[in-house]
Formats: C-alpha cells, sequence, structure tokens
C-alpha cells in the first residue's frame, strides 16, 4: 500500500512538471553561446558564454532556474548614453513559486533591480532608472554623472525618471542594455525595427531580433513570470477574459496627466516633457472594456498555457506598438512576492528536461514579403532549438542559408543577388521540416 501511495505521488508530480508552464516554458541550452557588438562593428562577436537557461529544477510547490542572463540575440551598442558595459554572465539561480498567489493586502511595490525573469533567462527591471528629481537642489540626482539621492539609491522620491523615454538612445536593438553586466529589459522585448512607429534606427546598424515579435492576428507568447509567480505575456491577447472574442491588443489603464507644472518639481518643458517622470502618469479605470488592464498591468483571463484561467501580466505597447507606461509588471505586484534570486537550491528537487525533439508548428510559420525583392523574413514561434533555414531554386539547388536560432523567433535572408524567379523556403530541425514557395522579383 506504501509503496503504491509513493508511486501515485511520483506520478501526478511527474504529471504536473509536464503540464506547468511555470516549469516547462523556460528555454534550456547547454551549447550555443551568445553574441555582442562592439562600436562602429556591425558583425556581432561571440562572448563565449551559454544563452538562455541552463537548468530547470522543481519541488512541490518551486521551481528553481539557472541562466547566464544572456540572450540568444545579439546585444549592444549602447553607447547612446554613454553606456560602455557589455552584458556579462550572471550565473544566477532564480525561484519561483509554482502556486502564486494574490496579496490581499497592501501592494507590494515593485523596486529597482530584477523585478522578473523572462523564459530566456534575461531579467526583467520596472520602469525606472535610478534617477529623480532633487527638489532641495532643483537638480536631477542618482545614476551616472549626478549627485546622490536622498535616503540612497534605492530611495523612492517624489519624481522619478522612467528609463523607457529618458534612456531611449541607449537601448539596443532588442530595447535591452546593462546595468553593470546585468543586461536587462524594462519594455517589451520585441526589436526596434519591427514597431509600426520607428522610435530608432540602431538595428540598421546592430541588427538584432529581439525575444518575440508582435503578431497581431494571435495571443502573444509567455515570455517571462514576475518574481510573484505570474506569467507575462506579450502585446496581444483574446479580447474577452473567458478566451474569446478574438484577438486584441492589452492597453495600460494610465495615462498621461493634463499638466504643466509639478509640485515639487521641475516644470514640464521640452527638457522634462511630460512623461519624463513616472508620476506624470495616473490610473483610469475602464472596466466596461476587458482590453484595458488593472493597475498592476494585468487581468485574470485564460490564455493557452492556462485554459483554466490565471492572472497575467502583458508588455504593453500603444496603438504604433512602441512601448507604453507601466510597460511589463508595476507600479504594483499582484501577487505575493515569494519568488527571487538565490545562491542555492536546499531541498531536493527533480531536474526537469525540454524536449529537444519539439514538432514544427507549421501553420504559425510565416515567409514575408513575397514576391520578394531585396530580402525575405521567415518568422516561427519560439525555436526551442536551432532552426536551419534554407532557399532552394527550381533544381533543387541550395542558393541561400539562414538560422533562427534558439530563443528568437525569425531571421532575413538577402535575396537581392538571387535572379528572378520561383524558389522554396524549407524551415527544418532535426526531426521535422516545412516547405513554401516563394517569387524572387528583384
Amino acid at each position: 500500500m506504501k509503496k503504491s501511495l509513493i508511486l501515485l505521488l511520483f506520478i501526478q508530480q511527474l504529471l504536473y512538471s509536464q503540464t506547468n508552464p511555470a516549469i516547462t516554458k523556460w528555454l534550456q541550452n547547454v551549447t550555443i553561446t551568445g553574441n555582442y557588438y562592439q562600436t562602429g562593428n556591425s558583425t556581432p562577436i561571440s562572448n563565449g558564454i551559454l544563452v538562455n537557461c541552463q537548468q530547470v529544477r522543481y519541488s512541490t510547490n518551486w521551481v528553481y532556474v539557472n541562466a547566464t542572463g544572456i540572450p540568444a540575440y545579439p546585444v549592444g551598442v549602447f553607447t547612446g548614453d554613454g553606456n560602455t558595459n557589455q552584458a556579462g554572465n550572471q550565473n544566477a539561480i532564480y525561484k519561483f513559486p509554482l502556486n502564486p498567489t494574490q496579496n490581499t493586502g497592501t501592494s507590494t511595490a515593485t523596486t529597482g533591480g530584477n523585478i522578473g525573469v523572462f523564459i530566456n533567462g534575461v531579467s526583467l527591471f520596472d520602469y525606472r532608472d535610478g534617477v529623480a528629481w532633487n527638489n532641495s537642489t532643483n537638480a536631477l540626482c542618482g545614476g551616472p554623472g549626478n549627485p546622490n539621492c536622498p535616503g540612497g539609491p534605492m530611495a523612492t522620491q517624489a519624481w522619478n525618471r522612467d528609463a523607457i523615454p529618458a534612456e531611449k538612445l541607449g537601448f539596443d536593438c532588442a530595447k535591452g542594455h546593462p546595468a553593470g553586466t546585468n543586461y536587462h529589459h524594462h519594455q517589451n522585448p520585441s526589436a526596434f525595427k519591427y514597431d509600426l512607429n520607428l522610435i530608432s534606427t540602431i538595428c540598421n546598424t546592430y541588427d538584432s531580433e529581439g525575444l518575440y515579435t508582435i503578431n497581431t492576428s494571435q495571443h502573444s507568447p509567455l515570455i517571462g513570470f514576475a518574481y510573484d509567480g505570474f506569467p507575462i505575456y506579450g502585446a496581444y491577447a483574446y479580447t474577452n477574459t473567458n478566451g474569446t472574442g478574438g484577438i486584441s491588443r492589452m492597453k495600460s489603464s494610465y495615462q498621461l496627466k493634463s499638466q504643466t507644472t509639478r509640485v515639487n518639481g521641475p516644470a514640464v518643458n521640452s527638457t522634462y516633457f511630460n512623461g519624463y517622470f513616472k508620476e506624470d502618469y495616473e490610473y483610469i479605470a475602464h472596466p466596461s472594456d476587458p482590453t484595458y488592464l488593472d493597475s498592476h498591468n494585468g487581468r485574470f483571463c485564460i490564455t493557452p498555457e492556462y485554459p483554466s484561467g490565471i492572472y497575467c501580466y502583458f508588455a504593453t505597447v500603444d496603438a504604433n506598438h512602441n512601448s507604453a507606461y507601466p510597460y511589463v509588471v508595476g507600479p504594483t505586484y499582484y501577487g505575493n512576492v515569494t519568488g527571487g534570486k538565490v545562491t542555492t537550491v536546499s531541498e531536493s528537487t527533480t531536474t526537469y528536461l525540454s524536449n529537444d525533439s519539439f514538432s514544427l508548428n507549421k501553420t504559425n510559420i510565416k515567409v514575408y514579403p513575397n514576391p520578394s525583392t531585396n530580402f525575405i523574413t521567415i518568422q516561427t514561434d519560439f525555436a526551442e532549438n536551432n532552426l536551419k533555414v534554407e532557399i532552394i531554386n527550381e533544381i533543387g539547388q541550395i542558393v541561400a542559408k539562414g538560422t533562427i536560432f534558439q530563443g528568437t523567433t525569425m531571421c532575413s535572408i538577402e535575396t537581392d543577388t538571387l535572379y528572378n524567379g520561383v524558389y522554396f523556403v524549407k524551415v527544418s530541425n532535426n526531426s521535422d521540416s516545412f516547405s513554401t514557395k516563394i517569387i524572387i522579383n528583384n
């Protein structure tokens, strides 16, 4: 009887590990290393550091993720704000609750530094960059080149700078940058070049794909977890919280105040424009529209990974797909913050091994533009392992190649040197393949 009970408990835990996204959705890798750009060199250089997550372990209540903090997409450069740091190996272990719970008391405010982790092991920061307004000196404080703020670097001031507009020129193509060596995203980790309104041209020289690309016709992928254990999704989801109504953009309920002055702060002008500080925003509830999110930037809803529903955060963007405050999580958490970075794992765990032979979701592979003139882009769901991309002519010769790297969603191949005509694009992994016809018309 005792042996039967132990076996039953083992089977239940095994089944749980195979279905709980907090265990199964991390991108694991032990072979591929990352790349970075140096100023003036548009060819990425290997940093020799493993990308994504290296190990996932779980117990009854917790999941532990080992990660370097280095993404599969190239990072850098970050010179727009004078940041000459490079992304480095964080050698981190992150701990998340497998059964996250709502905080029914006073909401916990997000803080500077890590507040969550993306599924590729890259850190999530909130809106702030550590710079604020010191009313006693009528000047900025905190951050590089400024005097310290009253109370120290972690103290909240009356006016706290929003990193997204203030440091726009310091973000790389994937909308990330390092704090020290800790590469992180404050915002939706989709490359600048895919926004409908281009606010940065850094991708023209230092190209990168980012973690995922917005698709307005399908539910965004699960892209990470906050430190309270609740999942983070991209910008689009089911319109209604019960999983019906088509696909809609999830909208922030924060909007800019109508103001020309700030109490105990600088006047609104071209330097300290409206939106320069987090406190320039106010929360306006939209109870009749389910596509507007709550004060934590989330909602309880059904998703592809959670058919029974769960509270979810969303990486919000505006109608032009430019990042929208509060960007991902915040300014407070929905749940009880029990996760975070740990130095050791002090309980018995089971190691979760991802499936290396997953099947291509052929319905989600897109090839465009078609006909093609100068380039062709191939977009898929997250690549759990490298995907090989080949352009093949009508007599079966491979005339161009590319790779969709693990932890990314697309690659582009130049076609301007190919003769006009009919070709085939083939996407393949170790066990599956997909082919489609394209036309080159240079």
